[in-house]
C-alpha cells in the first residue's frame, strides 16, 4: 500500500512538472517571438498633449510682495506660500479620499478602490474640467515637487508593509501546485501583454521609447496582482482561513515576488545606458538581495531578540532601528538604479518575526501610510490621468480591449491552469477572479513606466482605468462564482 501511495505521489509530481515545463516553454517562446517581431516596428509618434498640469506655465506663488497696510493683501500673500499650498493639498486630498473610500466600503468594495478613484476625481479629468482656475491654484505646477516626494515616500512605506506581510517560509515549503499556478498566473497574462504591445507600440508608446521595455512594462501591467488588496478582500469575506484563501494568498505571493523581480530587470534595462550597465545593475541587485537575506536578517534577529520574545509594544529605539533599515535599503536600491521601493520591499521581507512583531509593525505603518501618504500617491496618479485624452471611439475601443485582454489573460489563464491541476471549475474561477485584482500595485508599476519615459499619457490613462475596472470586478465576480450551496453548508 505504501508503495502504491509513493507511485501516486510520483505520478502527480511528474504530471505537474510536465505542465510547468509546457506553460513556461510556450509562454516564454511566445514572449521572445513577440519581442523579436516588435524590434522591426516603426518608432512611436505619440502626439499626446502634455499634462494639463504641465500646460500651464510655472505658477508663481505670488507677485513680489510690496509693503502694504492691507490685511487682506497680507493674507492673500500668505495663502499662496509653499507651506500653505501643501497643507491645502493635504486637507483636500485626505478629505476627498476618506469620503470616497467610505462610500465604496458601503457598496461592498475595498476602501482602497474608492481612494484610487478619488485621485482621478481630483485630477484634470474632473476637478480640472469643472473648475480649472481652482484646480490650477490648488495643484499649482510649482507646488507639485513636494507632493511627488511625499507620494513616493508613501509608496516606499507601503511596500515595506507588503514585504512584511509575505511569509517566504510558506513559499519555500508550499506544495508544488502553488508554484505552477502562481507562475502561470504571471506568465500567461504576461504573454498576452507582450503580444498586445505589438499593436500598440507605434501609436501609444512614449516618443523615443524602444519596443523591448514598452512590451515588458505592458506584460507586467497585465500580470500584476495587488497582494495586500487581495488579502483584505479575503478577510472581509471571511475567506482568508479557507482552502481557497490560503491558495490565493500563496499564489499571489509567489506571483508578486516574480513580478517585482521582472520589474527590477525592466527598470535596470530602461535606466541603463547600455547592456553592460544593465547587467551591472542586475548583478548589484542580486548581491544586495543576498546580503540582506543572508547577512542582515540574522543580525536583525539578534538585535531584536528581546522584542521578538516579548509581547509588549516595540520601543522607540526598535522603531528607530527599523526605520533606519528601511531608509538605508531604499537609498541603496535607488543608488543602484532600480527604484527606492524595491529596497523598502526587501527591508520588509528581512524583518524577523516572533511575538507578533511583524503584525505590530504592519499595524503602525499601515495606519500612517493609508491615512496620510497613500492618498497623496493616488492624487499624484490622478494628476497624470487625463480621461479627456481618450477623445475618439478608437481610443475607447482600445481601452476596452486592454481590459478584456487583461481579464482573459489573468482570470482565464489562472482558472485554466488551476482546473488542469484538478481544482473544481468553480474554485478555479474564484481563484482567477481573486488573482485578477490589480489595485495599487498596478498604479505603482504604471507610475514607474511613465517616469522612465516608456508609457505615453494616453496608454498610461488606459492602463489606470484597466487597473480600477479589474479591481472593481473582483467582488462581484467572486460573488458570482461562489458556490451558494457550499456557503450555506458552511
Amino acid at each position: 500500500m505504501m508503495r502504491s501511495m509513493l507511485d501516486l505521489d510520483f505520478s502527480a509530481i511528474k504530471e505537474t512538472a510536465w505542465l510547468y515545463i509546457i506553460v513556461i516553454s510556450v509562454a516564454g517562446a511566445g514572449i521572445l517571438f513577440a519581442l523579436y517581431a516588435g524590434r522591426h516596428l516603426p518608432p512611436p509618434t505619440d502626439f499626446s498633449p502634455p499634462s494639463a498640469v504641465a500646460q500651464d506655465s510655472v505658477h508663481r506663488a505670488g507677485a513680489p510682495h510690496s509693503p502694504s497696510s492691507s490685511v487682506m493683501a497680507g493674507l492673500a500673500h500668505n495663502a499662496t506660500g509653499a507651506l500653505s499650498h501643501l497643507f491645502l493639498q493635504l486637507g483636500i486630498i485626505i478629505s476627498v479620499s476618506c469620503a470616497v473610500g467610505w462610500a465604496f466600503t458601503r457598496c461592498g468594495q475595498p476602501a482602497v478602490v474608492g481612494e484610487m478613484i478619488a485621485g482621478i476625481l481630483l485630477g484634470p479629468s474632473l476637478f480640472g474640467l469643472l473648475a480649472p482656475k481652482a484646480f490650477l491654484f490648488v495643484f499649482a505646477p510649482a507646488s507639485l515637487d513636494a507632493l511627488r516626494l511625499f507620494s513616493q515616500i508613501g509608496v516606499c512605506i507601503f511596500m515595506f508593509a507588503v514585504g512584511m506581510e509575505l511569509d517566504l517560509s510558506q513559499l519555500r515549503h508550499s506544495a508544488h501546485r502553488f508554484l505552477v499556478i502562481g507562475h502561470s498566473s504571471i506568465l500567461i497574462p504576461y504573454l498576452f501583454g507582450v503580444v498586445l504591445a505589438l499593436s500598440l507600440y507605434s501609436n501609444y508608446a512614449q516618443a523615443g521609447a524602444s519596443f523591448t521595455p514598452f512590451a515588458l512594462i505592458m506584460g507586467i501591467s497585465m500580470s500584476i496582482t495587488a497582494f495586500p488588496v487581495l488579502v483584505r478582500i479575503l478577510q472581509d469575506r471571511k475567506l482568508f482561513r479557507t482552502k481557497l484563501g490560503q491558495t490565493a494568498t500563496l499564489c499571489a505571493a509567489i506571483g508578486d515576488v516574480t513580478a517585482w523581480c521582472i520589474l527590477a530587470f525592466v527598470v535596470a534595462i530602461a535606466g541603463a545606458a547600455n547592456v553592460e550597465a544593465a547587467a551591472l545593475s542586475l548583478a548589484l541587485v542580486v548581491v544586495y538581495a543576498a546580503t540582506m537575506i543572508l547577512i542582515l536578517k540574522p543580525i536583525l534577529r539578534s538585535l531584536l531578540e528581546r522584542s521578538l520574545l516579548d509581547e509588549s509594544e516595540p520601543t522607540k529605539g526598535v522603531l528607530a532601528l527599523v526605520l533606519g533599515v528601511v531608509l538605508i535599503s531604499a537609498l541603496s536600491t535607488e543608488i543602484i538604479g532600480i527604484h527606492a521601493l524595491f529596497g523598502a520591499f526587501l527591508a520588509g521581507i528581512v524583518m524577523p518575526d516572533g511575538g507578533g512583531f511583524r503584525e505590530k509593525l504592519v499595524l503602525r505603518v499601515e495606519h500612517f501610510s493609508s491615512v496620510l501618504l497613500l492618498p497623496l500617491f493616488f492624487a499624484f496618479i490622478g494628476l497624470r490621468t487625463q480621461i479627456g485624452l481618450l477623445d475618439g471611439t478608437r481610443d475607447w475601443l482600445i481601452c476596452l480591449g486592454i481590459i478584456v485582454v487583461a481579464t482573459v489573460g489573468k482570470l482565464g489563464g489562472t482558472a485554466l491552469v488551476s482546473r488542469i491541476m484538478k481544482m473544481p471549475w468553480r474554485e478555479s474561477l474564484e481563484l482567477g477572479a481573486l488573482m485578477n485584482t490589480r489595485g495599487l500595485m498596478e498604479l505603482i508599476v504604471l507610475n514607474i513606466g511613465y517616469d522612465l519615459g516608456i508609457l505615453s499619457l494616453r496608454i498610461f490613462t488606459m492602463l489606470v482605468l484597466m487597473a480600477i475596472v479589474t479591481t472593481l470586478m473582483t467582488g462581484p465576480l467572486l460573488s458570482l462564482f461562489r458556490d451558494k450551496t457550499a456557503v450555506r453548508a458552511g
